[in-house]
């Protein structure tokens, strides 16, 4: 670090600490807020989603081939089968805005196209199974099905106009212009790398399983068998790797791994902290007070339209948690318009995930791709608003 970095940073704290009002209440509650929130993250994410999407985006730098990715997700693929393949990719990991970020940030540096990773990068917390039902049954089914259309439709327009827009940069990466390692002779049949992917997935959908408002039914059910069904897997995986994979691919595996989280997990914890001192927790107010929010968002404006979007592609929501918070603020008052504006752009992004999604493409390329979602889903909400007053 540079003597002028060391001293500017000295600096900030220094003036942080003289002029930051400590006294005042929302202060207090902003920096208590942070902290509550990343330890909320640390207890109900990080072991149970993060992690298991640690070391599938490890399997996936290391064990999927390049030819692979490239045939479905590169530059030079058919857009139909890589735009299908990537925007119904969040029905099958229902993951969160940070979860998804290491598969990204994976798939993205194994060659995929700008289109097809973001599409991906969209899809995989926005079109969640689980938050969609949810949804149709506690926001009304109008919501829900618009939600589901929407998440769909956003995931292909997003890649589509982020190829079209880095087209040269794509085709740069698809003539050969930007190094990409050479393709190594298959070592193992494809059924059981897919076999091995298959069980990584499925420890993560399940050691996720959120608990479902409903204390009967299929989803409850599931809940209560979901950590001995994840722990099972994981003896399957470790018999897996036993019998199919050498030692010196388990390090690799595990070294890539451990690459993408030391990449990624102090951005992720700045980034919560930031947002808990903004924002709060769901239910509880920060710097930021919740009654101004709910305020700017009755109606169907553009301008409540657009607060929606941008709260909530600013603010951190843990998979599921959209549908309570939406519950209240309909019932303060805020329109179906900016609800489903939210809905579109809160799940998919948040400060934390835009910070890594910086690291892995570049300022420029997360800022238009954080402008086409808050766009889109301002426009989602003023057509659904107008529907459905």
């Amino acid at each position: 670090m540079k003597e002028r970095t060391k001293f500017i940073l000295i600096a900030l704290v220094f003036v942080a600490a003289y002029y930051i009002p400590f006294g005042a209440q929302n202060v207090r509650n902003g920096i208590m807020e942070a902290f509550f929130m990343l330890q909320e993250y640390a207890r109900e994410h990080v072991l149970a989603c993060l992690i298991p999407a640690f070391f599938i985006a490890g399997a996936i730098a290391c064990f999927v081939s390049q030819a692979a990715v490239l045939k479905y997700f590169g530059a030079g693929a058919k857009k139909i089968l890589s735009y299908s393949v990537a925007s119904v990719s969040g029905s099958i990991l229902a993951v969160c805005s940070c979860t998804v970020l290491p598969l990204f940030a994976g798939i993205y540096t194994r060659g995929a196209g700008i289109g097809p990773a973001t599409a991906f990068l969209y899809s995989g917390p926005a079109i969640n199974v689980l938050a969609i039902i949810l949804t149709a049954r506690v926001l009304g089914w109008q919501l829900g099905l618009a939600r589901a259309i929407g998440a769909v439709v956003f995931a292909v327009a997003t890649g589509l106009l982020m190829a079209f827009i880095y087209r040269k940069e794509d085709q740069a990466r698809a003539t050969g212009d930007i190094l990409l390692p050479e393709e190594e002779a298959r070592t193992r049949p494809l059924w059981k790398d897919a076999v091995y992917m298959l069980v990584m997935i499925l420890i993560l959908i399940f050691a996720a399983w959120a608990r479902p408002k409903d204390p009967v039914g299929f989803w409850m059910a599931v809940h209560r068998v979901h950590w001995p069904i994840a722990v099972g897997l994981i003896i399957l995986l470790g018999i897996i790797l036993k019998a199919w994979f050498s030692k010196d691919e388990v390090i690799m595996w595990t070294q890539s791994t451990w690459g993408f989280a030391k990449q990624i997990l102090p951005l992720l914890f700045a980034g919560v902290l930031v947002a808990g001192f903004l924002l709060g927790r769901p239910g509880h107010e920060a710097l930021i007070p919740e009654h101004y929010i709910q305020s700017l968002l009755g109606g169907n404006s553009v301008g409540a339209n657009l607060f929606a979007s941008v709260a909530g592609a600013f603010m951190y929501f843990a998979t599921l948690t959209e549908v309570p918070i939406l519950q209240g603020l309909i019932g303060s008052g805020m329109g179906q318009g900016p609800a489903l504006a939210l809905l579109l752009a809160g799940p998919a992004l948040s400060l934390p995930n835009m910070l890594v999604i910086r690291s892995v493409i570049g300022t420029q390329k997360t800022m238009v791709f954080v402008t086409i979602v808050v766009f889109m889903s301002t426009i989602a909400g003023l057509i659904f608003g107008a529907i459905l007053p």
